[in-house]
């Protein structure tokens, strides 16, 4: 069975802020007759118990939104006991959890600690940045539950990282980003375009252009570069891991868009959780096996529209590490990324300098171990100082 990873969805598409820019809470209109979205606990033993029944290399659950938190203490618990009861001697189970931390609470950051969540913690920069957008729904900004959030989760020894959307808010402003995260402590970064379109094909308000994010990218990348080894960029270790050992760790760089399974509330199952739409639903884990969504003709259509890229990505120099970008940035299958012009400028710019590191990593690898491989619980060749499989080694895409 080829390996995958589930990207699930508890509390569906509800949240407890309203952000303008948020492509999700949308969603709420594939379930008309169901006002509060919440995932019932046999749906939960069912999705646990099936999935670690298959076999993987790792069983990686990533817990998303909306706000997954709204499903309180008392669900992931649940969470952990159905994986330690289902879960098989030796089976090696991974938790991403997204979250916008507003309602993270102690005993809930201890939890994740005890069993080794991955935090993703959502904050866009300092507060006239990140309020521009993240706000509840009576129009008050989230910034200071959100560092109240960072503070719970360092108290109690979870890791975590910072996702920061890039908008209109902040998108002219990536100094001031990247120095208020390492200012407040926060190593591990995970910068992701905001690109909506509208009915009419345009992009909404919020919405980056690849000029402005290839020079995001840039100014991000020349910072991170004059402090080696101190902070890790998720999207700058994927770039080194292609480099030196050939593996494509963000589905973004697959030319195939089959490495995981959105799991909604109710147990409906979809490709990507930017494709969670009535035309791409491949089932529902009540009656229908991960064998037979894996076989699915709507999902082996759905990855192979990833490959069906324009003749410009053919020919571009960095069609090996972009791969045609996410399907979500064409505004029609076969077009060219909306962020084409930017990922160019990005690769034109760094790539010298990713090549060069890539070879010193190679060097150092061999140095240290006389192998050019790394263990799982060797440091990960990206420089963040994380074990490999803490880091860039394959798990659950939890953030978005």
């Amino acid at each position: 069975m080829k390996p995958f990873s589930l990207l699930v969805k508890p509390a569906g598409p509800d949240c407890n802020l309203g952000c303008e820019y948020c492509f999700y809470l949308g969603k709420r209109a594939l379930y008309p007759g169901t006002p509060r979205h919440r995932m019932a606990a046999e749906t939960l033993e069912l999705l646990v118990k099936g999935y670690l029944a298959t076999e993987q290399p790792q069983h990686s659950f990533g817990w998303q939104g909306g706000e997954p938190l709204l499903m309180g203490e008392d669900f992931f618990r649940a969470v952990t006991d159905l994986q330690q009861k289902h879960g098989r001697a030796g089976a090696e189970v991974a938790n991403g959890l997204q979250t916008n931390g507003t309602l993270l609470t102690p005993g809930l950051a201890g939890h994740f600690a005890r069993f080794n969540f991955l935090v993703g913690l959502s904050l866009d920069g300092p507060p006239e940045l990140h309020d521009r957008f993240r706000r509840n729904p009576a129009g008050a900004g989230s910034y200071m539950d959100s560092m109240r959030a960072a503070r719970l989760l360092r108290d109690a020894g979870t890791d975590f990282n910072i996702l920061t959307l890039v908008s209109a808010a902040n998108v002219r402003e990536p100094e001031k980003v990247y120095a208020f995260l390492c200012a407040n402590g926060f190593n591990w970064h995970q910068y992701i375009p905001c690109v909506e379109f509208g009915p009419d094909g345009n992009p909404l308000p919020w919405s980056v252009r690849g000029g402005e994010w290839g020079e995001f990218l840039c100014r991000i990348f020349d910072g991170w570069r004059r402090d080696p080894g101190q902070v890790s960029v998720r999207l700058f270790d994927a770039v080194l891991n292609m480099l030196v050992d050939g593996k494509r760790v963000l589905c973004t760089m697959e030319r195939d868009c089959r490495q995981y399974f959105v799991v909604e509330h109710n147990g409906d199952v979809y490709p990507c959780d930017f494709f969670v739409e009535e035309e791409w639903k491949l089932g529902n884990i009540v009656g229908n096996g991960w064998p037979a969504l894996l076989e699915s003709p709507v999902y082996r259509d759905f990855g192979g529209r990833k490959a069906a890229w324009h003749g410009k990505c053919a020919s571009c120099e960095f069609g090996g590490l972009c791969a045609g970008d996410c399907q979500k940035h064409r505004r029609a299958p076969g077009e060219v990324s909306w962020l084409c012009e930017g990922w160019k400028t990005f690769y034109a710019h760094a790539l010298p300098g990713f090549k060069e590191m890539a070879q010193e990593v190679r060097a150092s690898r061999r140095g240290a171990t006389g192998t050019g491989k790394p263990g799982p619980n060797d440091p990960c060749p990206c420089g963040s100082g994380r074990k490999f499989k803490k880091c860039c080694m394959p798990r659950a895409a939890y953030g978005k």
